[in-house]
């Protein structure tokens, strides 16, 4: 295994397949990689050959009303796999473009890793086939992913979540920002541009009510810094901050979430949290009918139950941000007991070096 394509969708994509990639490029340094991915995958030697902030589109009617785009994606993606003819293709999470470009890899004769499995187990279960049949190799990152392929009778391997990594590289090399006096309410509201329109002048009306708190906003490295003039216009008092989203929850008392990996690393970083959920209404319904899960954010997920309170769709309003952040401010038990259950989750998603342990199965299992 020396030429590696790499497709990538998301920005949480990026950080997990920039670490994994760091690991295998200390195995191997003869390993040579292309791809789709961002700024943190081409830190690590990545050939990016389409960025991650040209593929963002979240739920089912946006991706029909960007469907031309996605069309000419696959054209693209396609020619240039061809064009770079590697050895394998590893797909990371982002389903409903890879599982596709699996099927054709397969037709071509490219071996196909997947990284971040697919949520078969929360909607579209008939999707275990398509992998069966395109995928050699599969890694989850959840604890519960792996019961689930056996029941399949498709074999996978789980070496713990790449999430534990990212927080041990971080504290390796963090720079803290400067805290002051203040305590702090950290505001994630996401990655994709449709997210944050639906969701941030919410999230910054409910919590410009704490005066006394310093509220910081973590921007989407994606995103150009002028999409957020208007919101620094509107709300003078909140931080906007870049490309430092752990630097904010390692000094952050408090958050105002996205549903997403967000959710996980805020858990990670031991933040107590209230997490919001807004798409398009149509999204939304056809979400709701396919889709079979209890919680949509990945700490309930994990502890099946729910341990941060989620706000969905009408509920992702003012006062019910309010009601729960004054929860988490003044009523010191509940806070404690969500921290509690966060150090369970935290023994469940084991220990660090899960990007290393996976960067060595998979360079052992291509060179039998």
């Amino acid at each position: 295994m020396k030429k590696v394509f790499v497709l990538v969708g998301e920005a949480s994509g990026d950080l997990h397949a920039s670490n994994l990639i760091k690991e295998a490029n200390a195995l191997d340094t003869s390993l040579s990689w292309q791809g789709w991915g961002g700024d943190l995958m081409a830190g690590q030697g990545v050939v990016v050959k389409k960025h991650i902030r040209e593929l963002s589109f979240m739920g089912f009617l946006e991706v029909l009303l960007n469907i031309r785009t996605i069309l000419n994606n696959f054209k693209v993606c396609k020619s240039q796999i061809e064009a770079y003819e590697p050895d394998v293709l590893l797909l990371v999470d982002y389903p409903g473009f890879n599982l596709r470009i699996a099927k054709w890899a397969k037709k071509k004769g490219i071996p196909v890793v997947y990284y971040i499995s697919p949520q078969i187990w929360a909607w579209k279960a008939s999707r275990i086939k398509i992998i069966k049949e395109t995928v050699d190799k599969m890694y989850c990152i959840l604890p519960f992913e792996k019961a689930y392929y056996e029941k399949e009778d498709f074999s996978v391997s789980y070496f713990g979540h790449p999430l534990i990594d990212a927080k041990s590289n971080y504290e390796e090399e963090k720079q803290l920002m400067s805290q002051g006096n203040q305590r702090v309410i950290a505001v994630l509201p996401g990655s994709r541009e449709q997210e944050i329109s639906r969701k941030l002048d919410l999230m910054l009306c409910a919590v410009s009510k704490y005066n006394a708190f310093r509220i910081v906003v973590a921007c989407a490295p994606n995103l150009p810094s002028s999409y957020y003039e208007s919101y620094k216009e509107r709300y003078p008092q909140a931080e906007f901050v870049f490309g430092k989203t752990y630097d904010l929850l390692s000094i952050a008392d408090f958050a105002v979430v996205t549903s997403g990996t967000a959710t996980l690393e805020t858990a990670i970083f031991k933040v107590p949290q209230v997490v919001c959920y807004k798409s398009s209404y149509l999204s939304y319904r056809i979400a709701k009918w396919l889709v079979n899960i209890k919680y949509i954010s990945l700490v309930n997920l994990i502890m099946d139950r729910e341990v941060v309170t989620e706000l969905i769709q009408e509920d992702v309003s003012i006062l019910k941000i309010q009601k729960e952040l004054d929860a988490l401010i003044f009523d010191h038990p509940y806070r404690e007991k969500m921290l509690s259950i966060y150090d369970e989750m935290l023994l469940l998603l084991g220990s660090e070096g899960c990007s290393k342990k996976i960067a060595q199965d998979l360079l052992g299992y291509y060179s039998k």
